[in-house]
């Protein structure tokens, strides 16, 4: 409880392994488009998936600079994104190449953000409604069965002030990070208060993080 970022985070992962329950099953393969430090490779390792993580540098498949993943079309069961759509450039080459390595049948596991703080890593495009999101996952042949709202606006708004304080205090000499580390308590403990007294209604359209689950649209390959 005393990261900043821990609120979406303790929201995510159960969204997250809700959904992979759902759908993957041992002996699958599971590729991570932008998986970064791979924060949720044990949930699909757990369930016997066979986990691939890619990327640019530093994963066992690389994604080239033009965006293509270097894997033959329709070689994953599961393709998963996690907070990474915000930061990609062509949204429509990044679906789809997810497209493109599914097999039929396949499905899509992809997080992405409602509403958050600007952070490139190392660029940072957009945000979505989440009527907004499904209508880009639909363009790019993508339908989606389930969207999951991660952290309503209470608790978001908590959390903003969170961030920003956080920021400042930690540049004080010696005692910044302790006192930081309080703050972050105390503001996600408001922060759980805050999100369940939100009604479920206000929460669905006003996410901070959106995790969707698809399927490839018409049972396309």
């Amino acid at each position: 409880m005393t990261d900043t970022d821990w609120l979406v985070l303790r929201g995510m992962r159960p969204a997250i392994e809700k959904l992979a329950a759902q759908v993957g099953r041992a002996g699958q393969r599971a590729v991570d488009l932008g998986c970064g430090s791979q924060p949720y490779r044990p949930i699909f390792d757990s369930r016997g998936l066979t986990y691939t993580g890619a990327d640019f540098t530093a994963a066992e498949v690389r994604i080239d600079a033009s965006g293509r993943v270097e894997l033959p079309d329709a070689s994953a069961d599961l393709v998963l994104s996690f907070q990474v759509l915000e930061h990609v450039r062509d949204v429509g080459r990044y679906l789809g190449e997810a497209r493109r390595v599914l097999r039929r049948g396949g499905s899509l596991i992809l997080s992405t953000h409602g509403t958050w703080l600007y952070h490139p890593h190392p660029e940072d495009h957009r945000r979505w409604t989440r009527a907004g999101l499904l209508a880009e996952l639909a363009a790019h042949g993508f339908e989606t069965t389930e969207c999951v709202p991660v952290l309503g606006p209470l608790a978001w708004t908590t959390l903003l002030r969170l961030i920003c304080a956080s920021h400042a205090i930690r540049r004080i000499p010696l005692i910044g990070t302790p006192l930081a580390a309080l703050l972050a308590l105390i503001m996600n403990a408001r922060g759980i208060l805050e999100e369940r007294i939100t009604p479920e209604w206000v929460r669905r359209d006003n996410a901070c993080v959106y995790v969707t689950l698809s399927r490839l649209a018409g049972g396309a390959a």
